[in-house]
């Protein structure tokens, strides 16, 4: 059984083909268990069509925002061997829960990602977000570019994150990759997408605007000074460093350390376990690093 986790939150645009294209996953037997996060169009009319007709379960909640709601979920979720994350806006290819669990294990925490087909709002293709990681924790620590939409997690994994929850949450994705990642669990990268990753000007978050609008986010963050990724690590000490393999637990430390000390910033730029397989991210890290912005 795969719980399918959807988050609503004004949808009505596109939510009808995306339920559609989940229930139509193959091989696989799937619950969609939806969220609502405050919606004030019609979501709630088109997800009580879907209950009444015994498809999916949902319930509504005051709203929390993308990241939080989705955490939401992974706590209220029912028992299940596997969890997905679903937008409410994309459209599954009929294999997609398939080539996940396929390849996931049950029994251990386990989490899977995928590449995505970008498309325009009639769900023509565009392009394929080309991200090939190196999945070492470090990594984690610096880019953040996991699609939450493809991500399927073991439900040992999901019984850890669900201990703790953080305060400072900008995305859940990549709050959830890292936990797999710094546990030593198996995290399984697919070079072949399985779903058709909408753009249509309304996104929460987005993927394949392009380097140039990538590197203005990244340095925005920089000059206002969020220390998104310094934030992250302290809430993922709070809540996991006691059960992550040491090596982790340790560049985790050093890391944190770091913004208190020019010269440990200067020697984490160094360090190869902070390697990234984007050279742009990892260039403006150590401009974060020098600025003390990380």
């Amino acid at each position: 059984m795969i719980t399918v986790l959807l988050s609503t939150y004004n949808g009505e645009r596109y939510l009808r083909e995306q339920i559609e294209s989940i229930l139509r996953q193959e091989g696989v037997e799937v619950h969609l268990f939806v969220r609502d996060d405050g919606s004030t169009d019609g979501t709630l009319s088109i997800l009580d069509e879907y209950s009444q007709r015994g498809l999916l379960t949902y319930y509504t909640s005051p709203n929390l925002g993308a990241a939080k709601s989705f955490l939401q979920l992974l706590a209220d979720a029912p028992e299940s061997d596997f969890y997905a994350f679903a937008d409410q806006d994309d459209y599954w290819q009929s294999d997609k829960l398939y080539a996940a669990v396929s390849r996931l294990s049950a029994t251990e925490p386990s989490l899977y990602f995928s590449r995505t087909t970008l498309t325009d709002k009639e769900l023509n293709p565009t392009g394929c977000v080309e991200i090939d990681p190196y999945l070492t924790f470090g990594e984690s620590l610096v880019y953040e570019f996991v699609a939450g939409c493809t991500i399927v997690m073991s439900k040992p994994l999901r019984d850890v994150i669900v201990t703790y929850r953080p305060d400072y949450l900008p995305m859940h994705d990549v709050w959830v990759y890292s936990i797999a990642l710094g546990l030593g669990a198996k995290v399984v990268f697919d070079k072949q997408s399985h779903i058709l990753y909408r753009q249509h000007g309304n996104n929460t978050t987005g993927q394949g605007q392009g380097v140039i609008h990538d590197c203005k986010q990244r340095m925005r963050r920089i000059l206002r000074k969020e220390n998104s990724r310094y934030r992250r690590a302290c809430e993922l000490q709070k809540g996991f460093a006691h059960l992550f393999k040491a090596e982790n637990a340790q560049l985790l430390t050093d890391f944190i350390k770091a913004k208190h000390s020019l010269p440990r910033r200067l020697a984490l730029g160094c360090r190869r376990q902070l390697a990234c397989a984007n050279s742009t991210t990892a260039f403006l890290f150590r401009v974060a690093l020098l600025a003390n912005t990380y």
